[in-house]
């Protein structure tokens, strides 16, 4: 693969902190649904992070940041224009640590001069951290030197498999570990279990992921298609209790109760290693661009991001993304009298089957080159031994 030579902001911590303040205007995030599952609860025995991405930015690509001599080399999703690559959204690096986040709007006041912030912090991380433990001293970092601009649930895993959803204000944040989850599976959408009950959004993506997820739990089965092939593309509504994507032609939108949405730009997986395995080279990413409903994953490695995933362009997206938000629009054609989006299930249905088989090849041939790797790493091992 050859990266597109383009630079991350590099400083000390303390300096880090100032620049974050310093940034402003730029478009904030909407909702997202998100979970983390721990490896013991999974069917190939390696931690998983899933985020299903809303945002205004309709438009996402893939591309690596190149390490340097106080940097880590790392693979994220940007969104469209941003060329200097300055905000990540979702990601890993070369130590198999790996960062997400959800907006929260139920914690304390938002009422700093600064917010929004949480792609700058998100790629400082993935520069600079190893670990769990790295990400929370980083926090603590920019706490001491003033507000940092975020509500956030911010969801990390490291290659150790330890794992945490870590939900920050502007200068608190409190962490709830993998390790304590019962079932080895944490869930968040767009409020904080350490916040209040006003401001909760997304209550009903939550109960909707929580109960798609509820079998594959109970049998310690999930995987990267539980969430890219299942819940990113599951219509079931908790508040209706049905599922509208086997009812009827056109449905209301009811963005609320749904995972999938109009704003929905991507769902990615970032899978990670087993023990003993090198992180940089057993991690993988598996993402859909677009809406991820009428698209299809590609597995994306530190070292190899599949072409229709890149930017191109003088807008500075991704081929995938382009074509997928085609489907959209015409998934979303109109407005019933209330003005809510119509879902055409009708033109739908087809879309999501093709996009399946192709997911299901992309899955095939990603744990193949995975297998490759590692097996050819553990030979290399016994030879210099």
């Amino acid at each position: 693969m050859k990266p597109i030579n383009r630079y991350l902001v590099r400083l000390l911590p303390a300096v880090t902190v100032l620049w974050l303040l310093a940034m402003q205007g730029m478009p904030c995030v909407r909702a997202c649904t998100s979970a983390i599952v721990r490896a013991d609860a999974t069917r190939d025995g390696r931690t998983l992070l899933w985020k299903h991405r809303d945002t205004g930015h309709a438009h996402n690509f893939v591309e690596r940041v190149e390490k340097t001599d106080s940097t880590l080399a790392f693979v994220a999703l940007f969104n469209a224009g941003d060329i200097r690559l300055q905000e990540a959204w979702v990601g890993f690096n070369e130590a198999g640590f790996a960062v997400m986040n959800t907006a929260s709007y139920n914690l304390a006041p938002d009422t700093a001069r600064v917010r929004d912030r949480e792609g700058l912090i998100m790629a400082r991380a993935l520069a600079t951290c190893r670990s769990v433990a790295d990400f929370t001293s980083m926090l603590d970092s920019a706490i001491s030197c003033g507000t940092m601009g975020v509500q956030a649930n911010f969801g990390v895993v490291d290659a150790s498999g330890a794992g945490a959803y870590i939900e920050a204000t502007d200068h608190a944040y409190k962490v709830f570990p993998l390790a304590d989850a019962p079932d080895g599976l944490l869930v968040r959408s767009n409020y904080s279990y350490s916040g209040g009950d006003e401001g909760k959004l997304g209550v009903c993506r939550h109960d909707n992921a929580v109960k798609l997820l509820a079998a594959p739990v109970k049998e310690k089965n999930i995987s990267p298609e539980t969430f890219t092939e299942s819940l990113s593309r599951s219509f079931y509504d908790s508040g209706a209790g049905i599922d509208r994507l086997e009812n009827g032609e056109m449905h209301p939108a009811d963005e609320g109760n749904m995972i999938p949405r109009r704003s929905s730009s991507a769902s990615v997986v970032i899978e990670g290693c087993r023990p003993g395995e090198n992180p940089a080279e057993a991690t993988v990413m598996w993402v859909a661009l677009g809406f991820p409903a009428a698209s299809h994953v590609g597995a994306v490695t530190l070292d190899s991001i599949p072409a229709m995933l890149r930017p191109v362009g003088k807008e500075f997206r991704s081929p995938l993304s382009t074509e997928v938000n085609r489907r959209r629009d015409r998934t979303f054609t109109r407005r019933n009298k209330r003005g809510k989006w119509l879902f055409n299930m009708d033109y739908l249905r087809p879309i999501m089957q093709t996009e399946r088989k192709l997911s299901a090849e992309n899955y095939r041939k990603g744990r193949l080159r995975r297998a490759m790797r590692t097996s050819s790493t553990r030979e290399e091992a016994k030879t210099d031994n």
